[in-house]
């Protein structure tokens, strides 16, 4: 048992601080009719700011981990275009990436449908494909997708090769096969090691989808920034529009901070 003094200094004081803050500013905004109209204007945007961290980052940890199990395989070529993809993409910033997906992108991705579907067309199976039928809500997820892909996938490598090569040998004696191996034995132990890590690329990721707001997405950001630029009330709305990240990010790392809590636990029983 840990002595008093440790325990009182580990106590969360804080968060008791934070949600103190936090409950401050509620009521504040619920008795104040300014505040009240500019919350209930910035928070339409909340369910637009979920959808695209959630859909990108189911996306983005599909592909990054494919990525990274392509930089581990036995062939060279394939460890090779891994290594590029995560080398360049990770050289872009994310909102030029945004820029280029959205206006450079998607116009060459409706070309190239076009092209390769144009005998479909001809038949009348498929109808041409116009770029303003890809809306930009899908393009600002497609860009973060790819964008964060390339950090999730050297996340899911270093998990994985943390794992005891000897286990992974006494696996092979045993007759498992390579995805019994990876299914049973290396992904399990890896989560462990990736789980911390992915929490802070998904909180990451629910700050940047604020750069959504530059195509027009109608999301957090973009719904303050109407509000102030039509009200000119630029320090109530983004003050709001902040207090709205802080409850979403620091509730999101609470939470994974007691699921990792749950997984350490489960791991020593």
């Amino acid at each position: 048992m840990p002595p008093a003094s440790t325990s009182k200094a580990d106590f969360p004081w804080w968060l008791v601080v934070a949600v103190t803050i936090a409950i401050a500013v509620a009521v504040f905004v619920a008795t104040s009719n300014l505040y009240a109209q500019v919350f209930a204007t910035v928070a339409k945007g909340i369910s637009i700011t979920i959808f695209v961290t959630v859909i990108a980052f189911v996306l983005a940890s599909a592909i990054g981990l494919g990525i990274a199990l392509m930089g581990m395989s036995g062939s060279r070529w394939l460890r090779q275009i891994a290594r590029f993809y995560v080398e360049i993409i990770r050289g872009v910033p994310i909102l030029v990436l945004l820029f280029w997906i959205a206006f450079a992108g998607a116009p060459a991705f409706v070309a190239a449908w076009n092209a390769l579907t144009a005998p479909l067309q001809s038949a009348g199976l498929f109808g041409e494909l116009l770029v303003r039928d890809v809306s930009l809500l899908w393009r600002a997820i497609m860009a973060l997708t790819i964008g964060y892909s390339a950090f999730i996938s050297e996340v899911f490598r270093a998990g994985i090769q943390a794992v005891e090569k000897g286990q992974i040998e006494a696996a092979k004696a045993l007759g498992l096969s390579r995805a019994q191996r990876f299914r049973l034995i290396v992904f399990p132990q890896a989560i462990r090691t990736i789980l911390p890590p992915l929490g802070n690329d998904f909180v990451a990721l629910v700050k940047d989808s604020s750069l959504v707001s530059v195509l027009g997405v109608a999301d957090i950001t973009q719904m303050g920034k109407v509000y102030a630029a039509g009200s000119f009330r630029f320090f109530e709305t983004y003050s709001i529009t902040a207090y709205i990240y802080l409850i979403l990010t620091v509730g999101l790392s609470l939470a994974l901070r007691a699921l990792e809590r749950r997984l350490r636990r489960q791991h020593e029983e």
